[in-house]
């Protein structure tokens, strides 16, 4: 079984901000692109993104959604976190909240901010 790679982090991106005649824009984003760097000019917020969403059921699907991308189940998830899996279930559907600590706890096994589950 191969082991999971690890991500990069969030902490590890940097935003930067570039003032100069739009003339030049399509010239310094070619450059820039060379470093890894990527236009994120017409992004919205994550949250914006999903009006129809409680905030509970948005935090919910954050968590779904990044436990699939460490490719766990909730199983694992729980043993790795020492959550219930009920609970997990619960906060994945926006039954349950997923609070500071859990937060903490998931951000932990899932390679990510805590503060995207609050």
């Amino acid at each position: 079984m191969q082991a999971h790679t690890k991500k990069l982090r969030t902490d590890d991106i940097i935003s930067l901000t570039v003032v100069g005649p739009t003339t030049n824009k399509d010239r310094v984003l070619r450059a820039v692109k060379i470093f890894g760097f990527t236009d994120m000019s017409d992004s919205i917020a994550w949250r914006d993104a999903f009006p129809e969403y409680s905030e509970d059921e948005l935090c919910g699907k954050v968590l779904a959604g990044m436990r699939c991308r460490e490719e766990m189940t909730q199983k694992e998830l729980s043993e790795s976190t020492g959550i219930p899996q009920r609970h997990i279930s619960e906060m994945e559907n926006g039954k349950r909240p997923i609070g500071k600590k859990n937060a903490q706890k998931l951000a932990k096994a899932l390679n990510a901010d805590y503060k995207v589950f609050l």
